[in-house]
Parts: structure tokens; sequence; C-alpha cells
């Protein structure tokens, strides 16, 4: 028997191989015309093309020729189209079929059923859709091991299936099955591996079915989108067959009525993985999981209810390195030696529990320890020198939300393989220590401490930062333009002052509010295709936005609120058509809204420019547990998100008359424009009603003046509307009653006229607060009704219909000024040129006086009774 393991240089060779049987061209660059040629070996019966580059359909005439193949493995490659049944028809002695890893479609042909010699079917990672064929599957009588992981099936289970006793391997995850799984699993007795997560299954399946199923190891049952229970101990007494390895039964209502971890662990031996986060579980930390299984590796109980004391078992453990309890109810002291039972860890998750006191010093002693996650706790004190001195390996430590407090940033400091230091949300004080310059940091959060003194621009030797999180604190000065790191930069609420920094290339996020900036927005700060968020409220902003700020082509956020910026609002912002959040209110910007404005997206997005996250994950997620079956050799995981660095982008935005902090995936959805407390004059654009997608709108607070445009009733997403506190005239557009979404709405305080439209849909909801302030406007819900004609402002009125609030004030206020200054200069040329009326003018001033004299004089007499 001929064997070919190598890269063939010329496959067209292949052809004269006529007696060759084995044929391995794995991890090759071969594209599916090889093929062709492999069909001239009839005697061919393993076939090995994984990891190549072939493309396309297969066709009927590629693969016809070789009837006595018995293994055809073609996974991870880019084969598409439907699965090409035909081909395989012929192949009587086919035993072994795998086209993972490859992007066919439609449904699995029930034809599949005529491989009736077949043992291993896998077809994961593709992208078949619909029911499984009851009379395809179900006659594969041979088969051992089935793996239809990862596609978009559907439908119940064929009942059927439960008649497949000889299959050893079983995994469905990641589809979207549903139904009762029960029976089928129950009647499988030689299962050793089930996968059955992140599917819909319904219904109660309990583990005490599987007691007879002796060859067991492998069980993963659940996942987010299951609506299933497991029921653990139904059966108090029963007792397993089997001896697991790996079990996770995460997320999926474990035990849910009485809350207990699943009694029949107590008689495994053999686990090395066992995952039981996201139940609310109760009772105390099961220490005998470690007691009795020696080669336990990893143990997950994140997000139950488990109480009490954090005791570890005083044996060793030699295999154990990873562990996370976060998100119970642990509380108490760690023990002092806890170095000493878990002398291999490297992954150690504490956090949102309820320890307190000081941190062990033995914590430094886990030579191994890379992760640590100690935040949101009630941990106290200093942290100890030899922890940040002696942790060699550690590149992740969290902190954060503890009572910490010292100089923790200080020369002691050495953990120079760091990549994420979070210490947000304690008492930390001191100076920023040039040694953490050494790191490797990309994550820096030194948020909400007494941190203070300035900012060096050392900090620029940190070429692998990415976010760097200081608000909060007391840092004071110039913010060095070194700073200015790829990524996030949030120095909001300290007191740093001058003029913002000229940086040239500036982060992805920058985060400068609340601080003492002042001077102009510089042209080389705006300067970045790169771009997404662009914070500076509540800083002394002045000057005119720069033109040169249409050159952030990827802004997403741009909020300007609360400074001294004025001038016109340029029409260079218009060409940033991708910004969903604009807030340019509380400055002095003058002059007409630009009508461009309609080019900006607010909300339009494509799934492309969904560019904000629910966080920015650094995630070691797999764990490889070896290679599992005989004839589908594959390397089994499983996964657990570990989200050890979560912090989303954010941003502040007022709407529905409430500032509100949004934060990661919502701000993809999220879109607002905000001009209020300017001094904006003109119409209000029609192009605004253009903003589809746009979900507030606030103009109020400005001199803006017309009509309302009837266009906002195309403004169909819109949730709140601000219009009040201007000069608009004219009717509100009936229109606006399409607005379904519309939960806030004011136009208080204009020159309005006529009837408020019908209380309908969500205009029944506004009271007399929206209206208020517009004299001419009637109908509910406002008590002046509509039966008198009331003239609108700019309607012909008679002079004695006119009231004084009516009247332009600014007109009425100049004309009477000039009025009387030319009276007293005419009345004075007079008294200059004739002497004979300057006589009478004065002796008539002295008549008045003495007039008012005496008759003062008189009064006063009267008074005192005389």
């Amino acid at each position: 028997m001929l064997n070919a393991s190598l890269p063939v240089q010329d496959y067209k060779t292949l052809s004269k191989l006529s007696k060759l049987e084995h044929l391995d061209l794995a991890f090759n660059h071969f594209s599916k015309d090889i093929l062709k040629s492999l069909g001239n070996l009839p005697v061919l019966k393993f076939l090995s093309m994984e990891f190549n580059q072939m493309e396309g359909p297969l066709s009927n005439k590629e693969l016809a020729n070789l009837h006595k193949l018995e293994a055809l493995i073609l996974s991870n490659n880019q084969l598409s189209g439907t699965l090409p049944i035909q081909d395989f028809i012929s192949f009587k002695n086919l035993e072994v079929l795998d086209l993972s890893i490859n992007s066919f479609t439609g449904n699995i042909p029930p034809q599949i059923g005529a491989l009736t010699s077949l043992k291993a079917l896998s077809l994961a990672y593709n992208n078949f859709t619909n029911t499984l064929p009851i009379r395809g599957l179900c006659e594969l009588r041979n088969l051992q091991e089935l793996d239809l992981s990862v596609n978009t099936l559907d439908g119940i289970l064929p009942p059927c299936l439960s008649h497949l006793r000889s299959l050893r391997v079983l995994d469905l995850s990641q589809n979207q099955f549903t139904g009762d799984i029960s029976f089928i699993i129950s009647n499988l007795t030689s299962l050793e591996f089930i996968n059955l997560n992140n599917n819909r299954f319904e219904g109660l399946f309990s583990f005490s079915s599987l007691a007879n199923h002796s060859k067991l190891e492998f069980v993963e049952l659940m996942g987010a989108r299951n609506k299933m229970e497991v029921e653990t101990d139904h059966y108090s007494t029963w007792t397993p067959k089997f001896q697991l390895k790996v079990l996770v039964l995460s997320n999926c209502n474990l035990n849910k009525l009485t809350g207990e971890i699943p009694k029949f662990l107590l008689h495994q031996f053999k686990l090395r993985i066992v995952d039981l986060s996201h139940n609310n579980l109760k009772g105390v930390f099961p220490y005998w999981l470690l007691n009795n299984n020696a080669r336990l590796e990893v143990l997950n109980l994140r997000n139950n209810s488990l109480t009490g004391q954090f005791d570890l078992p005083p044996r060793l453990n030699m295999s154990f390195y990873w562990m996370d309890v976060s998100a119970n109810h642990f509380h108490g002291q760690l023990q002092e030696k806890i170095a000493r039972r878990l002398p291999y860890i490297s992954y150690l998750n504490l956090s949102r529990n309820s320890f307190q006191g000081i941190l062990p010093l033995s914590l430094c002693n886990m030579s191994n320890l890379q992760i640590l996650d100690l935040s949101v706790n009630m941990f106290s004190g200093e942290v100890p020198k030899e922890l940040i001195s002696g942790c060699i390996n550690l590149f992740v430590l969290n902190l954060s939300r503890n009572k910490f407090h010292g100089q923790i940033l200080s020369t002691h400091f050495n953990l120079t393989g760091l990549m994420v230091l979070q210490l947000n949300d304690n008492n930390f004080s001191g100076t920023l220590s040039n040694t953490i310059s050494d790191s490797s940091l990309i994550v820096l959060d030194i948020s909400n401490n007494y941190f203070s003194g300035v900012i060096s621009s050392w900090i620029s030797n940190m070429t692998n930062l990415f976010t760097v999180i200081m608000r909060n604190n007391s840092f004071k000065g110039q913010l060095p333009c070194e700073l200015a790191v790829y990524g996030v930069l949030d120095v909001s609420q300290n007191s740093l002052s001058g003029s913002l920094p000229s940086c040239s290339n500036p982060p992805e996020h920058i985060y400068f509010q609340a601080n003492k900036f002042t001077g102009p927005i510089p042209n080389a700060f705006v300067n970045s295709s790169y771009l997404f968020t662009l914070d500076i409220r509540d800083n002394n902003l002045s000057g005119n936005i720069p033109n040169g700020i249409s050159s952030l082509s990827g802004l997403r956020i741009l909020l300007l609120r609360g400074n001294h910026l004025n001038g016109l609002i340029p029409n260079q912002l218009c060409k940033l058509n991708k910004i969903a959040l604009m807030d340019l209110s509380y400055n002095s910007f003058s002059g007409s809204i630009p009508r461009c404005i309609n080019n900006i997206s607010f909300g339009k997005i494509g799934p492309d420019d969904r560019v904000f996250k629910q966080g920015d994950y650094l995630t070691w997620n797999k764990h490889t547990i070896g290679r599992y079956g005989s004839l589908l050799v594959r390397t089994l995981k499983t996964d657990f998100a570990d989200d050890v660095y979560n912090v989303p982008a954010e941003a502040e935005f007022v709407t529905k008359r409430r500032a509100s902090s949004y934060k990661g995936d919502i701000l993809n959805f999220m879109s607002g424009l905000d001009l209020s407390c300017n001094n904006l004059t003109g119409e209000i654009p029609q192009e605004l009603g253009e903003l589809v997608w746009i979900h507030s709108l606030n103009l109020s607070h400005n001199q803006l003046k017309g009509n309302i445009p009837r266009t906002f009733s195309n403004l169909t997403q819109i949730e709140s509307l601000d219009l009040s506190y201007n000069k608009l005239r004219g009717v509100i557009p009936i229109e606006l009653i399409d607005l379904n979404f519309l939960a806030v709405f004011s136009v208080a305080y204009n020159n309005l006229s006529g009837k408020i439209p019908d209380r309908k849909a969500q205009f029944g909801t506004f009271d007399e607060s929206s209206y208020e302030g517009n004299p001419y406007l009637c109908g509910p819900p406002l008590h002046k009704n509509c039966t008198t004609i009331i003239q609108p402002p700019n309607s012909p009125t008679t002079f004695s219909e006119e009231k004084w609030y009516e009247i332009d004030r600014e007109a009425f206020y100049v004309t009477f000024s000039v009025s009387y200054i030319m009276f007293l200069l005419a009345l004075a040329s007079v008294l200059a040129i004739n002497p004979y009326w300057r006589r009478r003018w004065f002796n008539a001033i002295e008549d008045h006086m003495y007039s008012c004299y005496y008759f003062f004089l008189d009064a006063f007499y009267k008074l005192l009774g005389h």
C-alpha cells in the first residue's frame, strides 16, 4: 500500500499512482482542480484535503470514480453550494465524511441515508438550514459520531435518532433546535460525548436518565438561548455509572427548585472541568470537588448565590489552575495561606463578592498567577509591596471598586509584564511614578481616586498603551500631547488647565470634560479619521469650531456642550456624515442652522458602522481539553467568557429632559442633535425633516423664527422634540400627530397661534406645560377654547385689540427712543432761536414750581390742624 502525506508539486502526476490507497494532502495550497486528477485513483481509501484553498461548489464529476473510498476529509476550506450528495451515494464503503468548516448551504438532503456504512459524519461550521431529514440520518444505523454544530438548523429532532444505539459522539450545539430532548438522549446509552448548548430546547431534563450511560465522559447541555431546565437530583438516591471528565451546565436553570449543587458530583473522581455558572445555586463553597478530583483543572461557579466563607481544602491539587467564583455572596477574609492551597493557579477571579480585610502576603507566592481579579469587594488597607513587585508573571490586575489606600504606584511597582491595570474607585493617592513606564500596559484605569500632581510626558514611552482612564482625581497643569495614545483617553473631572494639546495623532475616544481647558480647539487636535468620540464638554474653550474638523470622517459622537464657543456653526460639520450624537448646547453660536445638516446620518447606520462594543475585552476564553474521538479526530474546547477588562465607550446626552449616560453597544443605536441655549437665528431648515432616524432634537432657547416645518412629520423615530423659548409663529402642524414614538414635546414660549392638534396618539399625553407662553394657542389641554376667533400675531388687527406683549419689543424701544430724542432736540432749537418763547417757557416752569410749592404747603398745614 502506497502512502503520500507530503506536498505534491505537480498533482497531475497523481494519475500515475493508480495503486495509491492513502493520500494526505492537508495543510497545503491546493485548489479544487486537484480533484479531477484524483478520479484516476480507483483503489484510494483515505483522502484528506483539509486546510487547503479549495473553493466553490463540488460537481458530480470530481469524486464520482472513487468507489472504494472509506474516509473523505475536506474540512477547513471554502467549499460552497448545496451538499453534493449524489457524489457520495456511490461510496458504499465510506465510513468517515468530514465537510466541516466550509460554506455549504441549503438542507441536509435525505439521500444521505444511502451512506449505510457511515460511522462518522461532520457537517459542523457551515450554513445548513431548516429541519433535519427524518428518513436520512435515522437510516445511518452504524453511525458513531455526529457533529452538526454551528449551523442554523431548526425544528424538533427526529425521535428516530434514539435508534442510533452505536452513537458515541453527539454535537448539536449552536443551532436553533426546539422541543424536548430527554427521550432521545436517555436511549443513546453508548454516548461518551454530548454537546447541546445554545439551542432552544424546552422542558425538564432529568440528569438521572443518564444514570446507565456508563461510557459518558463529556456533557455540555445548556447555553444562553435554551429554555430547558436541568434537574440532577429528582431521584435523590441514584448513583451514576459514568465518570465524567467535563461537565458544563451553565445558565440552564439547574436545580431551579432547590438551588443545590448536584449531589451526584459526590461520586465523580475524574473531573477535569466543571462549569456550573449562571444558575443561582445556593449553599457553601464545594471544596470537596477539589478534594475528590485530583486532576481537576477548571472550576467555574460565576454568578450564583453561594454564601459563607471561602474555605479551600488543605490538600494540594497539582493540576488546578483556573477558578472563577465571582458574583456570589462569599464574605470574610481570604485565608492567609491561600497560596499553599492554590500553588499552581494562573487565573483567579474573586470579584463581585463581599470579601473584606487586607490582602494576605502569600498572594505574591503564586508564581504562576497571570490574571487576578479582586474587584467589587470590600478589601481595605494597602496593597502588599510583595504583590506589586514580586508577581512577575501577572499581566492582568484588577483591584477596582474596593477600599484600598496608599501609594500603589510607587518605586516598588515592578510588574513589567502587566498588560491591564485597573485601580479605579478606591482611595489610592500619590503621584504617578515613571516606574510603570517599564511595563507593557495596554489598559490603565486609575479613575475615582486621589492621585495628584501633573501628568508627565514620560507616559509616551508606554508604546503599547491603548486605554488611559484617569477621571475624577486631582491632576492639574497642562496635559502633555504625548498622552495622546491610540485608543481611549479619559482625563475628565480633574483640574487640568491651559489649552488643549495640539496632538497630531489623537486617540479613538477622547474624554476631556469638566476641566479648566481654555483657548480654541486646535486644528491639529481634529485631524484624525480614526477618532470616534470627542467629548470636551464643560470647559472654558472659546473661538470658532475649526474648519479642519471635517477631517474627522469617522466621528460618531461630538460633545462641545457648556463652553464659550462662538461664531457660525460651520458647514464643515455636515461632512461628518457618520455622527449619531451632536451636542453644541450652552455656547454662543450665532447665525442660522446649516441646511446641509441633513447630510449627517444621526442614527442611520449599517452593520459595518457599529463601532461601539459592550466593552473592550481582553479574553482568554478557550480551554483545550485534548483530542477526542478515533474517527473524527478533533480538538475539543470549552468556552468561558472571561471579560477581564470591560470598559465600554460612554457618552452623556440630554434627551427627554434628563441627562443620561449611555455605554457600549447602545451607542450604535442612539441619535440626537442638541443646539439649545445659543443665539441661533433665522428659520428652522426644512431639511431637518430628512433626519428620519433621529431620536432627539433640541432647538430650544434660541431666537429662531418662522413656522415649524411640516417636514418634521417625517421624523418617525423621534422620541423627544423641544422647540421652546424661540420666536416661532404660525400653527402647530397637524401632521405631527403621526409621530408615534414622541414622548416629550414642547413648543412653550413662542408666538404660535391656532388650535392645538387633537389629543390623539402621543399628543394625548402632553400637558399644558408643552404649550404655555403662546397667547394665541387654544384648545385642550389649554383652558382657552377656540369658539371665539383669536387673531394671530401676524394677522391684521385694530390698535385697540393689540396688547403690549404682542408688539415687537425691540422695534418699539428703538422707535420710542428716537422719537423722544427728536422731540427734545426740536424743543431746544426753538428756545435757542426765539427769545420771546424762551421767556414764556421759563415763566411757565417758574409758575409750575410755585404752584407745586403752595400745594404741598397747604396740605402740610391741614395735616397739622391749622
